[in-house]
């Protein structure tokens, strides 16, 4: 079974899909694995690396692309669909409810698509869980980022010129993304508040040395893929209200809520802003689907009234090598799990729950009941 592994379109993207390290483990297994020369440029990955693995290097990238399985990271486009042979196995990153001429394209050219960002975040499905590798770094460049722009220091220090206090950072979302930002700001020495609506996260806060901000919300939870759930206009009142005060005493406030296959609920108002001192900074983790704030935009760092609202989107792609290991790593993993060493073929166990929650287009038809609905 053959895989190939084109390089990225989009110019803006740093990260390569396979390192050579598991595409020699895939190699082992059985399949006969192809890269597109020059992948792993961006990260400096030579092409020789790739062949010394057992990999061959194409320079033909549309004869290539009618392999067995294409793995890639971001979105396909209609020319390369148009390339892919029927019956397909398409892995990458599809965002598909955002998609959706995609993901029709996908199921027109009879691709089965696996979305590796629709994987279930269930405890054996974690080794291929991108949304949480990509969004741990993401959090971590957040924070550096932020304190590299701010005209402070992060850490407390007691020097014989007198004390200069630690500077505070609200974390708004203890998912994978704010427990990295928490971790990464305590490790650099700020004083750090956190918020999230899941009374469980509190714990998780707490254990990494921070402040939960509690707010009294009544009934909230999260819904079965760990997400929280919406919130009705009073609750997100209240919530605004409390983070507002916490806002306004914070020189570094970093939003990371997001719902997945929907627009980004508004969290920091341009009233909110308004009341932040002059030099601080926020960071908009959720600006490529709508932002958490109202005031950013994608792919700028505007300011207003003396605050600093960055809108950079995927921040991990800012430390491109950790981010290509873990996402090769997901991807590896993904194909080891559903691969048969017996007849050295990926199979698509359409009973299987990871497959069940993946898999978007197959033999001509949209698969995902979620998904189907939503675009019919």
């Amino acid at each position: 079974m053959r895989l190939f592994v084109p390089r990225e379109t989009n110019p803006d993207e740093t990260r390569a899909a396979l390192l050579a390290t598991d595409a020699g483990k895939l190699v082992k297994l059985g399949a006969e694995v192809e890269v597109e020369a020059g992948m792993g440029d961006s990260i400096g990955v030579a092409d020789a690396a790739y062949e010394k693995a057992g990999a061959k290097v194409s320079d033909q990238r549309t004869a290539s692309l009618a392999a067995d399985i294409v793995a890639q990271i971001g979105l396909p486009s209609n020319e390369d669909i148009a390339h892919l042979g029927k019956g397909c196995i398409h892995i990458s990153v599809l965002d598909p409810f955002n998609n959706p001429k995609t993901i029709k394209a996908l199921a027109a050219a009879k691709v089965s698509a696996i979305s590796l960002d629709m994987i279930p975040r269930s405890t054996i499905a974690q080794k291929m869980d991108v949304l949480t590798s990509q969004a741990s770094l993401a959090g971590y460049v957040a924070v550096v980022l932020a304190a590299e722009r701010h005209k402070k220091i992060l850490p407390m220090m007691m020097t014989p010129a007198g004390t200069i206090s630690p500077a505070r950072v609200f974390v708004i979302g203890a998912g994978v993304a704010g427990l990295q930002a928490i971790a990464t700001a305590k490790r650099l020495g700020a004083r750090v508040d956190a918020f999230d609506v899941r009374p469980e996260a509190q714990d998780q806060i707490r254990s990494l040395g921070a402040k939960p901000l509690v707010v009294d919300l009544g009934e909230t939870g999260q819904t079965k893929d760990g997400y929280a759930k919406k919130l009705t206009d009073e609750q997100l009142a209240k919530q605004r209200d409390a983070m507002a005060r916490q806002c306004a005493q914070s020189d570094i406030v970093i939003t990371t809520a997001k719902v997945f296959g929907r627009k980004a609920p508004l969290i920091v108002t341009n009233a909110m802003l308004d009341e932040m001192m002059p030099g601080s900074i926020v960071v908009d983790l959720a600006v490529e689907t709508g932002g958490n704030v109202e005031a950013s935009e994608l792919g700028k760092e505007i300011e207003r009234k003396g605050v600093l609202i960055v809108g950079q989107p995927e921040l991990q792609r800012r430390v491109p090598v950790p981010a290509s290991q873990m996402f090769s790593s997901n991807v590896t993993n993904f194909i080891e799990h559903f691969w048969d060493k017996d007849a050295k073929h990926l199979t698509l166990d359409r009973d299987d729950a990871i497959i069940q929650g993946c898999l978007v287009t197959h033999a001509g038809d949209i698969v995902h009941p979620a998904l189907k609905e939503a675009i019919d």
